[in-house]
């Protein structure tokens, strides 16, 4: 009878913590979806709202003389994503999603496809890094790659 009721509580915490786990994953997601979303319709607070006050962004450039990080500030991508022309139309599909949460820190990894009025751009990776802020979830860190060839799909 014990070793029934020890086996119970076994699965109904691994169920729970399972149930957790997957809620995270898509709590995360989520802001990575609103974030681009919101790049899609030019919306900069939707953007904003996506990442903590601090956060950074960079991207891997592959230069003549070698590679280098550039980086923005969220301020600065948000309002230059504002200021694009209504007519162009600017899509950045992601290809997959691999999420690792513990605790409050999670780290997505998300192949894509970045498209101008439907014409293909250019590919790469990005990498997210949120923490779990009064139970919300906000991107701390981005960096991507970027290219025109063997993209990830």
């Amino acid at each position: 009878m014990k070793t029934k009721l020890l086996l119970s509580i076994c699965l109904l915490m691994s169920i729970t913590f399972l149930s957790k786990a997957q809620s995270d994953e898509a709590a995360v997601k989520e802001v990575i979806i609103s974030m681009f979303d919101g790049m899609r319709t030019k919306n900069a607070e939707q953007i904003i709202s996506a990442f903590s006050e601090d956060a950074i962004m960079q991207t891997i450039q592959n230069k003549p003389e070698g590679t280098v990080i550039g980086s923005n500030t969220v301020a600065e991508f948000a309002n230059s994503i504002g200021s694009v022309p209504a007519e162009t139309y600017l899509d950045e599909r992601l290809t997959d999603f691999v999420i690792n949460v513990d605790a409050n820190m999670a780290t997505a990894w998300t192949p894509y496809q970045f498209y101008v009025n439907e014409k293909f751009s250019h590919c790469g990776v990005n990498s997210f890094q949120l923490v779990k802020f009064d139970g919300q979830w906000k991107i701390v860190y981005i960096i991507d790659t970027r290219r025109k060839e063997a993209c990830v799909e």
